[in-house]
């Protein structure tokens, strides 16, 4: 065979190679719209519906969202998203990654985004300018792995909660593109577990928790049907007070 031909051929096979992962990589967007929250400060609200409190204002440097569809009912709550709009005058080609802390829509939107993750969409400062005051804006989105560095999965002791009689608790750091469909408490001693009750966005709570140190368990459900049970390296103390956090000792990619 001719070089030439050779050549052909092999830029044909590229040809093909790109077309394929550029219509893949396109298929895997969803077409949607966004708005962001009008009278929030810069980074996200401390009063979402997720429960994360002031966590859910500044995870992720801030650049957080309520979610309509993709709340879930709470099992959306820490999932992570890619989301970039698609006025090419004014939108970068990345977008910005986003954390779901709230729930909530307007006028046909799947995400309303902190102010500052909703500027960091475009190109440059005065495209973020631009893109605020058209206040709604068609983007398209795909789900992404969260990732925090040197961060591991932390339990966080709801205010609320009241030792011995009663335990509510949310999980920060949420990691990988897995949700946290069940939560399981178990006694140190006996390892005796019970399911918990989410009883709001990512809430979990206990009526009558086991005296004792306590292990959190989590079962990790990805979209494809996958699941599995994680269980972490470090115990709940038997001392654990209201609005302490504790750290599980693992992450999960």
């Amino acid at each position: 065979m001719a070089p030439l031909q050779v050549l052909e051929i092999f830029s044909t096979f590229l040809l093909v190679i790109f077309i394929q992962v550029y219509l893949g990589n396109a298929q895997n967007f969803i077409q949607s719209r966004a708005a962001y929250y009008p009278n929030s400060e810069e980074k996200g609200t401390e009063t979402g519906a997720c429960g994360f409190g002031t966590f859910g204002a500044i995870i992720n440097g801030g650049d957080v969202s309520a979610a309509s569809d993709l709340y879930r009912d709470g099992l959306g709550c820490g999932a992570c998203y890619q989301v970039r709009c698609t006025n090419s005058n004014y939108c970068s080609e990345n977008g910005v990654n986003v954390v779901i802390t709230d729930h909530g829509a307007s006028d046909s939107t799947d995400f309303i985004l902190s102010q500052r993750a909703f500027s960091r969409m475009a190109q440059t400062k005065d495209a973020a300018a631009s893109l605020l005051s058209l206040g709604n804006v068609g983007i398209e989105y795909r789900r992404v792995s969260c990732s925090y560095p040197n961060k591991n999965i932390t339990f966080k002791i709801d205010e609320s909660s009241d030792n011995p009689y009663y335990l509510a608790f949310v999980i920060w750091y949420q990691q990988g593109k897995t949700d946290i469909s069940a939560v399981q408490l178990c006694e140190t001693q006996n390892f005796v577990c019970k399911l918990l009750d989410r009883t709001r966005g990512a809430v979990w709570t206990s009526s009558s928790p086991p005296k004792g140190q306590l292990q959190i368990r989590m079962l990790l459900s990805s979209d494809d049907g996958d699941e599995k049970w994680v269980i972490p390296l470090n115990n709940i103390p038997e001392n654990w007070k209201a609005g302490e956090t504790y750290d599980s000792g693992i992450q999960v990619d």
